[in-house]
This record gives C-alpha cells, sequence and structure tokens, in this order.
C-alpha cells in the first residue's frame, strides 16, 4: 500500500473523529481528502477491508461502549474480560517474549546480529528488525532515514545488515491479517527494564478486539498505583501492533494517545472489531 494512501485515509479518519458528533456523511468525508464518493469509499474498503460508514460505527465511542457493556462502576474494570473466549486468541498463544540478557541489555547490543528491512502492510509502511532469538523492532514509519536512525539509536554497538529473516515474514503475516502457524510462534527478542517487560507481557494478553485501560493493565501487573508508569512503558514499545498497545484506551473510553498516531490506532481497533463479528 502506497504511503500516500494511508495519508489520505488517516486524515479521513482524523476528520471523522473530530466531527464525530456532526455524523459526517461519505460525500463530505470524500470532499475533506479531494477524492470523489464513489473513488474515497473504493479506496477506504480495500485498505480497511470495511466500508467508511461500518468502520465509524466500529470505532466510535459507542463501539466500545456496547463492546465492553455498560456497568455501574468503571466501564473497562468492571466489563473487561481478557481470557481466551468466543473467537477471541490471545496474542501469547502465537507470540513469545524474551528479554535481552543483562550484558546484551547494558552494552547496546554489541556483538548482536540485526536483519532489518522496510516493507508495506495494510497499516502503512514499516521498519522491521530481528536477531537470531527473534523479533526486536518493528516501528511505522514516515522517513527510512528518521527510522533507521531510531533503530540504530536503540542498538548502537549492533551489527546491522538489510536482507529477509523468517521473523520478518511471520510478523508481516499477521501484519496484513493471515493466519500464523502456532506451532511455529512468533518470538521477540526485546531490550527492555524488568518492569516494561512486565507491561508488554500484559499487553500480550488483551485478545484482538477487545481493549483494555491503562488501570487495568497495572492492576494486572499487580501494581495498581502505576498506571502513569504503565503508559510510559506503553508509549516505549518497541513491536508495534504485534504488541498491542493500541488497545488500550483511557478509562473513559476515549482513544487516548498513540506513539504511532491516532487515527492508525482507531483504524486497527475498528479493523480487528469487524474480524472478530465477521467470525461470531
Amino acid at each position: 500500500m502506497k504511503q500516500h494512501d494511508f495519508e489520505r485515509i488517516a486524515n479521513a479518519i482524523a476528520y471523522i473523529q473530530e466531527h464525530f458528533r456532526e455524523q459526517p456523511d461519505l460525500d463530505e468525508v470524500a470532499a475533506h481528502v479531494n477524492l470523489s464518493p464513489f473513488h474515497f469509499q473504493r479506496l477506504f474498503s480495500n485498505w480497511a477491508g470495511v466500508s467508511p460508514k461500518k468502520f465509524l460505527q466500529y470505532t466510535s465511542i459507542e463501539y466500545a461502549k456496547r463492546l465492553l457493556g455498560e456497568q455501574q462502576a468503571s466501564l473497562f474494570d468492571t466489563a473487561l474480560e481478557t481470557g481466551l473466549s468466543g473467537t477471541g486468541r490471545l496474542h501469547d498463544l502465537f507470540v513469545n517474549l524474551e528479554g535481552m540478557t543483562p550484558g546484551e541489555y547494558k552494552n547496546g547490543g554489541e556483538l548482536l546480529l540485526i536483519t532489518y528491512r522496510f516493507a508495506e502492510t495494510i497499516f502503512g509502511t514499516v521498519l522491521i528488525a530481528a536477531t537470531p532469538k527473534g523479533l526486536c523492532h518493528l516501528m511505522f514509519i514516515t522517513n527510512e532515514d528518521d527510522a533507521f536512525a531510531e533503530l540504530t539509536n536503540r542498538f548502537p554497538k549492533a551489527h546491522m545488515i538489510e536482507g529477509e529473516h523468517e521473523f520478518h515474514q511471520q510478523a508481516l503475516q499477521m501484519l496484513n491479517g493471515l493466519e500464523i502457524d502456532q506451532k511455529n510462534p512468533i518470538r521477540l527478542h526485546l531490550k527492555g527494564t524488568t518492569f516494561q517487560l512486565k507491561v508488554w507481557q500484559a499487553l500480550l494478553q488483551i485478545p484482538s478486539g477487545e481493549l483494555s485501560s491503562y488501570g487495568k493493565l497495572a492492576s494486572a501487573i499487580e501494581q495498581p498505583t502505576a498506571s502513569r508508569a504503565v503508559g510510559t512503558a506503553i508509549g516505549d514499545n518497541p513491536i508495534a501492533y504485534l504488541i498491542p498497545c493500541h488497545r488500550v484506551l483511557q478509562t473513559s473510553g476515549k482513544l487516548g494517545g498513540y506513539r504511532w498516531g491516532t487515527p492508525r490506532k482507531s483504524l486497527m481497533i475498528g479493523w480487528e472489531a469487524v474480524k472478530l463479528t465477521e467470525h461470531q
């Protein structure tokens, strides 16, 4: 998918979110991104796998309320179910997380061989990188030079090689909505503090199509007063989408921020919701 196509869709999503209470129709949103209604409908549907109207339904606050259920207490803290149920699938069935050794963490990846590449996904262009032990970096990008600089800053002493890797292909399959072999799970090889690794592991427990909150995650790692620290660790997540930080909303039901853009977060939530209902 070309980057300018994502930018058009991201712009359309941002417009819908800003004017949600006005319920903009197809013609209005198409005009905002300078496309004919027909062309916009086709582009959006091809890109997101669902029509703009249906996507709006699933990405609205009403979608979140319907998905999790209205309760007298906190919407997310009382209604969220993160176990394996129905068609929901826990990420840790096919994603194994392994933290780097203290030596690897401290020496900036010295002696590590990292294979990286740029690739297109349904959510935009990514930079993806892996060590022999697993995927170590996955981010959405707008500029290849800036993205590569961020990777090398994270692993300043590692040996970088541009090329293909089995871990790349597994991750790209998942990012594009394709089934992967559960007998051959994706492995993650991450550089992070003990606290960060705990938060990222908790994120892996949120099934596709479901949502959580910062408070819920803090409770999951048995540090219920650490919501702010949890938010910081989520913001430092080095593996986009596979570690699903996009599934964390504010307790009020608002989307909140996202390292790779709120429109992309909204698109991911809506896309997963549609996939979930298709299999019910």
